[in-house]
């Protein structure tokens, strides 16, 4: 489970939504695949999608996994139907990281609707298994 949400030092805070297609995807692919997903986000050389069920964390690999932004407290309670945007807590770490918020969505959702459709978990191309704890 990625904790470093609470560690670095946030940049912005601000209300955030996530368009349900988005948000109903990662939902299903957490429940047929894994708990825990790692993206790699190939046109953000070294960025990585964190997808958890509580939160979606963008990670500089590179450096330690440091989160650049992450979307978080996902409003679900009541919620009237599937279409509706989700609204959200979305956390920036980085001045720069509205430039990849919606790059990062689109290429998500085109990663995990092919591993959906070809039944891919670990061991999968795009999708890699969030490292265990110790």
């Amino acid at each position: 489970m990625y904790t470093r949400l609470n560690e670095i030092p946030v940049y912005e805070s601000r209300e955030g939504e996530i368009e349900a297609r988005y948000f109903n995807r990662v939902q299903i692919a957490l429940k047929r695949l894994e708990k825990e997903i790692r993206l790699v986000i190939p046109d953000l050389k070294h960025l990585d999608l964190i997808l958890q069920k509580d939160a979606w964390i963008i990670v500089d690999r590179v450096h330690n996994d440091v989160p650049i932004a992450a979307w978080s407290d996902f409003e679900t309670r009541n919620r009237g139907s599937l279409h509706e945007p989700i609204k959200c807590l979305l956390r920036t770490y980085h001045r720069a990281a509205d430039m990849i918020l919606e790059k990062t969505l689109e290429t998500m959702d085109e990663i995990i609707a092919e591993d959906l459709a070809e039944g891919r978990a670990e061991g999968g191309r795009s999708v890699l298994p969030f490292p265990r704890g110790k």
